[in-house]
């Protein structure tokens, strides 16, 4: 097994740990900026580097447009984690984040929704 795919693994459990952290603290029921404070928080307190609010232009035909998107949090500079705090996921939150690894580069991202009775409910990993 590759070495890499076994750390991300290991990275993802770690970001779902302290999301349920969060959670687990928290609630349901916040607003979503309330919950990436304190993900933000728990994933210091565990070693774990983030960027939080990170713009994102859009390219265009080797024009770089500033078009207001921010990326809620990166971990690592591997893993983008989108957060929600609504009813339920719907597919244009999938389509959000997909969006944003392609235009980021990142491969890989979270969707987590703190609005849920159980986080686990709430996590969709997404990839490209």
């Amino acid at each position: 097994m590759r070495r890499d795919f076994v750390d991300s693994d290991l990275l993802i459990h770690k970001i779902i740990s302290c999301a349920t952290e969060v959670h687990k603290h928290l609630g349901p029921g916040l607003l979503e900026s309330s919950y990436e404070r304190c993900l933000l928080q728990e994933l210091e307190l565990a070693g774990i580097e983030t960027e939080s609010q990170v713009s994102l232009p859009i390219s265009y035909k080797g024009l770089d447009i500033e078009s207001g998107y921010r990326l809620d949090i990166i971990v690592s500079g591997q893993f983008i984690i989108e957060l929600k705090s609504v009813d339920e996921l719907q597919h244009i939150h999938t389509a959000q984040l997909l969006t944003y690894l392609k235009l980021s580069g990142v491969k890989t991202g979270l969707l987590i929704n703190f609005n849920t009775a159980r986080l686990t409910d709430g996590i969709k990993r997404v990839s490209i």
